[in-house]
């Protein structure tokens, strides 16, 4: 994973470059420090999908762009074959896989997403990004934290949100769970 994610952060810095800028304004964007962000574009620290994202947003590139360093070009219909989704680690608890890689000007972006349970019984820390955002259970039970809520979701159920809240997910009963996850 250490290899894609320097290729990811390589590309990026790439965009950063051709539009004149810098460390420090794009750290500020994303609200953290620019030795974190010096780490996303090294390939030290994976970029969280949802940082991902937002920066193929800030360039206006898809997404699979910046995953592959392939150009998006099927405009009528893509298929992602069973577990060949372009992966993304968000964070060590959370695995993304990306559905929609090579589709041109999407207008949301699906993953399926793994949550291992977690080795403590701490809360997950939570992420945010503009939009909206639906997850839909397909194994497992998990727990969303979004705002001051606390929601349990289990096989079959689904939510929509304002993503621009603080919301993370937690697997439940010591079982990972798996969930589509369509970020709009």
């Amino acid at each position: 994973m250490q290899e894609k994610s320097k290729e990811i952060g390589s590309r990026v810095k790439e965009l950063r470059k051709l539009s004149e800028i810098s460390i420090d304004e794009m750290a500020e964007e994303f609200d953290i420090t620019s030795q974190k962000y010096q780490k996303y574009e090294s390939g030290e620290e994976e970029i969280p999908a949802s940082i991902l994202y937002e920066i193929a947003q800030k360039f206006k590139v898809d997404m699979g762009l910046l995953l592959t360093g392939e150009e998006t070009r099927m405009h009528i219909f893509t298929v992602t074959r069973n577990e060949k989704g372009s992966s993304v680690e968000r964070r060590k608890q959370y695995k993304y896989e990306n559905l929609s890689g090579r589709f041109i000007h999407k207008k949301a972006e699906p993953f399926i997403v793994t949550v291992e349970p977690s080795k403590t019984s701490k809360k997950p820390s939570t992420n945010n990004h503009p939009g909206q955002e639906f997850n839909y259970v397909l194994e497992g039970s998990m727990k969303l934290y979004i705002h001051h809520h606390e929601i349990i979701l289990n096989e079959g159920d689904s939510i929509f949100f304002d993503s621009t809240h603080d919301h993370a997910m937690e697997a439940l009963n010591g079982k990972k769970t798996k969930f589509l996850a369509v970020i709009m």
